[in-house]
């Protein structure tokens, strides 16, 4: 099986049909149809389910998918080593939004320093988002404050955090150092989209306490989260990290339900399949080190 057909078979899954992908590479689609009839031939096996007008992956089209995305990931970084990558390392990282926030822009200049020729490549979103990332082998690593619990990808802590639950100004909880889980039943909470760990966290806590609660405002987007607080739309709970000049001005106030867990650790996440190369490698040291003093 070559690369090529590994790379058409590819795109008719990703654009789910044979004249999509055709299109997308620019070939025609009865060269298509004839890559994917051949290596069903060739190895005795139905990759798609073929209805009237849409394709379907059968079980072994699933797992020769993901065969296939590892399989191109590595021609690509075997290829880009080949053509100099030690003299110009290659990074693709992705990060959740609160670390994107916090933590990711002191460690990549970190490595900045350490190897000043690098392309890096960044993904801010939700930790979902880059979890499937990781598994599509479109990022090299993920750090992340969220669960991650998929098989092929590996988990290691880097940072320690906890959420600040938050209020403003004109809150009856401003000026508290702690607050009972009856007082914060029936209150509105403003959330991060669904996907993020901050929110999963938190309403997983919630539950856990049988706590009813409304929710308020929806965002992926920690600083609209952070404003409407102030504005006394309603309670969130966020790092501390993104939070220091607020409550330090006095706009926010941070207090604690004690029967709460919000404590958390910030992780890096790659594929288990990865292979470790340079910038990967030293990425990782760093995150290991700043993880592990006072810097952060």
């Amino acid at each position: 099986m070559t690369t090529r057909e590994l790379e058409i078979f590819s795109a008719v899954v990703e654009c789910g049909s044979m004249s999509a992908a055709a299109r997308k590479l620019r070939i025609s689609q009865s060269s298509v149809s004839q890559v994917v009839v051949d290596l069903e031939r060739k190895y005795d096996v139905l990759l798609f389910e073929r209805y009237a007008h849409s394709l379907h992956l059968t079980d072994v089209g699933r797992t020769l998918s993901e065969y296939a995305r590892q399989a191109l990931s590595l021609a690509r970084e075997t290829e880009s080593f080949l053509q100099g990558s030690t003299q110009r390392p290659h990074l693709r990282v992705g990060a959740s939004v609160t670390v994107g926030c916090s933590l990711l822009c002191p460690l990549l200049e970190r490595l900045r320093q350490e190897l000043p020729q690098i392309t890096l490549e960044t993904v801010v979103s939700n930790t979902q988002s880059v979890e499937d990332r990781l598994l599509r082998y479109e990022l090299d690593v993920g750090l992340v404050e969220g669960q991650v619990t998929h098989r092929d990808l590996v988990k290691e802590r880097v940072v320690e955090d906890r959420l600040a639950l938050i209020c403003g100004r004109g809150h009856p909880f401003f000026g508290r150092e702690t607050v009972s889980p009856r007082e914060l039943s029936g209150q509105t909470f403003l959330l991060r989209e669904e996907g993020s760990g901050t929110r999963a966290q938190l309403e997983r806590e919630l539950q856990r306490l049988k706590l009813h609660y409304h929710v308020g405002w929806v965002s992926s987007n920690p600083e609209v989260i952070r404003q409407a607080v102030i504005h006394n739309f309603g309670l969130s709970a966020l790092s501390p990290r993104i939070l220091r000049d607020s409550l330090r001005q006095g706009e926010l106030w941070a207090f604690r339900v004690r029967e709460l867990d919000l404590s958390r650790q910030f992780a890096l996440v790659y594929h288990r399949d990865k292979f470790p190369g340079e910038a990967f490698s030293r990425f990782r040291r760093i995150c290991a080190e700043l993880g592990s003093s006072d810097e952060l």
